[in-house]
């Protein structure tokens, strides 16, 4: 299935679904280890069972968070683009501002040790209108932010319309932008997010 296809169509049943389905957190973990716990009831010995969940359930590991956050950074980034702005810029969101958002995710998971990673979750829903959060890394324990995502509409005169993209940190009490790359509009002014 071409790469357009797949995630237009991710796009559309974001949109269908809208208000309808949130996929949480807590529901994907969930069904993480609900898979874990039937392979486990394979094992035949139940001493070897348990030992084997325990094994498993320790084996969420940087790797695991960074593909999962990277999944749902996406899925909110194309539900905050909507219909409109989504298909214009794809192309170099994909290239050039999803890599720098991985780089930043791989950044909050070398701050905490594995074991604290389950309890870092994606916020579930973008801000739309002229709001500039895409998601927002929190900590649930404290249900304190650790790292925030925005895309902020910038009109220099004479140049048309940007969508510069960036992140703040807990380090800096969120003040400093960290810069992921502009994208280019036009010179038209663009639609609200989430339209």
């Amino acid at each position: 299935m071409p790469n357009w296809l797949r995630k237009s169509f991710v796009v559309l049943v974001t949109i269908l679904t809208f208000g309808l389905v949130t996929p949480s957190q807590a529901f994907l973990y969930e069904n993480t280890s609900q898979l874990k716990a039937s392979r486990a009831s394979d094992v035949e010995n139940s001493e070897n069972s348990a030992e084997l969940a325990e094994e498993e359930d320790t084996n969420f590991d940087k790797d695991d968070f960074i593909r999962q956050m990277l999944i749902e950074a996406e899925a909110q980034s194309y539900e905050k683009f909507g219909a409109k702005i989504g298909p214009v810029i794809e192309d170099e969101f994909n290239e050039v501002i999803l890599p720098n958002i991985e780089k930043a995710i791989q950044e909050v998971a070398v701050q905490f040790p594995e074991e604290s990673l389950a309890n870092l979750k994606v916020t579930e829903t973008p801000g739309g209108g002229l709001s500039e959060k895409i998601f927002h890394i929190t900590n649930s324990k404290g249900n304190e932010d650790v790292i925030r995502f925005h895309v902020r509409r910038d009109h220099p005169p004479q140049q048309g319309y940007w969508f510069n993209f960036h992140y703040h940190t807990h380090h800096d009490n969120f003040q400093a932008h960290h810069e992921l790359g502009s994208i280019y509009w036009n010179k038209n002014t663009p639609p609200k997010w989430m339209t």
